[in-house]
């Protein structure tokens, strides 16, 4: 199954709720403190129910609902390329469609209910039977359902299968008055069907920003050595590993056996105080054996005295690489790599050679990626449909990125809103817009006049009057011309609000 779309409401900023439509890419900018590693965070808690990077608390209840009397977090999921059908027993099978557990556009909903932190309780929206007699059917056992059919005089040739009496039912009754209802999955049929859903959904592996990257972290130290506990930890390992301790054992008891004897024809009395001393097999600690197991460079210089980008990019790696491996363990048909700020700690070629790798990965089977980034060069590897701008944490906040306020498609135009970033990139952008336009005489209009040098090819200057706009044009073209004032950041991003406001005004 692949995630369609997350739902979150009440979970820490979020007290409205809010959705969040998915894809194979998808990546969430914004300012810092906006709200992006909360989605992330929320499907951790969804997913893995509190065994993985995430545990829900008390303090993740938003505090405005909270004061409002409102306990309850609710994270949800739509999913679609569901499985074609579902075994809830041996012998009973059936579909989603027909237990009627989707949604009108069907999709499966699933929605996980968190009352004051606690326990969640799981439920499926869909559009199901409401008619009299018709609902409710899969929290109903199998002598409820006999007793329905009998006392409807409904036709059913096989009455020991739940899924089949239920389907007679439904076709007996013709108007099932269908509704989007929530069908609380802790009963009956119910149970098992999301019992073998979780068969089906995605393995969720989240890698947070401020995961650990010091010297004393045993992932930096080196993942060969988490590798090594797990692959220690595999059971068939474990019964080779004793069978080869089990064999040392033996050998041990049988030369301490005799040297006693041997001590006991010289000195019985000091012989019958000795006993051999050999631990059970059981108490060995294997992971001592490769303790020195490592990576490192070249030099034999060891991972965590490598540089912080070097070290976080190991750590991506060993994190798909161990997700990858959970994966086929598990036998989950999907994965979900969700993965905050990916560009932490690296160099502008090592962002753009990361996200190339992660798009490619989102193009392979089974995969789907989800980023945070407030890194503009990553942004510029994306494509619209990637990107998810959060503005604010109320549901008008959060906007699929399309041509934004512009009447162009720009990457530039996303950053700028993101991350505030006023580059000169994006300067010459608008500038060569409204120049293609043939609007930069009216562009000038009304616009206060600066002095500006020009440099001539003699080396004398020449006095000029320009805007702003032309005077920071110019000083990004003709750096060799050192007679005029730099511009300042501030005038920068004057000149780039002044140019949006005029392209704006004038479609």
């Amino acid at each position: 199954m692949k995630i369609r779309s997350i739902g979150i409401k009440g979970f820490r900023g979020y007290s409205n709720p809010i959705q969040v439509q998915a894809s194979d890419l998808l990546v969430l900018v914004g300012k810092n403190d906006i709200g992006k590693s909360t989605v992330l965070e929320a499907l951790d808690i969804f997913f893995n129910d509190g065994k993985g990077s995430v545990k829900l608390d008390k303090d993740d209840i938003n505090k405005a609902n909270l004061a409002a009397g409102d306990d309850c977090i609710e994270i949800s999921v739509e999913f679609e390329d569901l499985p074609a059908s579902i075994v809830i027993d041996a012998t009973n099978e059936t579909t989603l469609a027909d237990e009627y557990l989707l949604t009108e556009t069907g999709t499966l909903r699933v929605i996980k209910r968190y009352q004051n932190a606690g326990k969640e309780k799981v439920f499926i929206s869909a559009h199901h039977p409401t008619a009299p007699g018709c609902g409710e059917l899969l929290l109903k056992k199998n002598s409820d359902l006999k007793k329905l059919v009998e006392d409807q005089g409904v036709d059913c040739q096989d009455k020991t299968r739940n899924a089949n009496l239920r389907k007679a039912i439904w076709i007996a009754k013709g108007n099932l008055e269908l509704q989007t209802i929530e069908i609380e999955v802790a009963k009956i049929d119910a149970k098992n069907i999301w019992e073998q859903l979780k068969s089906y959904m995605p393995l969720y592996s989240l890698f947070q920003a401020d995961r650990k990257n010091s010297d004393e972290d045993s992932e930096v130290q080196d993942p060969m050595r988490l590798a090594v506990r797990e692959i220690l930890g595999d059971p068939a390992i474990q019964a080779e590993l004793a069978t080869v301790a089990e064999s040392v054992k033996k050998r041990l008891d049988e030369v301490a056996a005799q040297t006693l004897a041997k001590l006991k024809e010289l000195n019985p009395q000091i012989a019958s105080s000795l006993n051999p001393q050999i631990p059970e097999s059981s108490s060995l600690k294997w992971i001592d054996v490769f303790k020195n197991v490592s990576i490192a460079g070249d030099e034999d210089i060891p991972v965590n005295k490598r540089g912080s980008g070097v070290k976080r990019l190991i750590l991506i790696s060993f994190f798909r690489a161990e997700a990858e491996r959970r994966q086929r363990e598990t036998g989950l048909p999907s994965v979900v790599y969700a993965i905050e700020e990916p560009e932490t700690s690296q160099h502008p070629e090592h962002q753009r050679a990361l996200v190339s790798a992660l798009v490619a990965l989102s193009k392979t089977a089974g995969t789907q990626i989800f980023l945070t980034t407030h890194s503009p060069e990553i942004v510029k590897k994306l494509e619209f449909e990637n990107l998810l701008l959060i503005a604010g944490q109320q549901p008008n906040d959060l906007r699929k990125v399309q041509a934004s306020e512009l009447p162009y498609p720009s990457l530039n135009e996303v950053n700028f809103s993101a991350f505030d970033e006023s580059s000169f990139e994006y300067h010459n952008e608008l500038y060569g817009f409204i120049e293609a336009e043939g609007k930069l005489a009216t562009f000038r209009m009304g616009q206060a006049m600066m002095p500006y040098s020009r440099l001539n090819k003699d080396g004398s200057t020449t006095q000029q009057q320009i805007v702003l706009t032309e005077y920071i044009r110019h000083q990004i073209h003709h750096p060799e011309n050192e007679t005029n004032r730099r511009f300042t950041d501030q005038e920068l991003r004057q000149s780039i609000e002044a140019m949006r406001s005029f392209i704006q005004a004038n479609p």
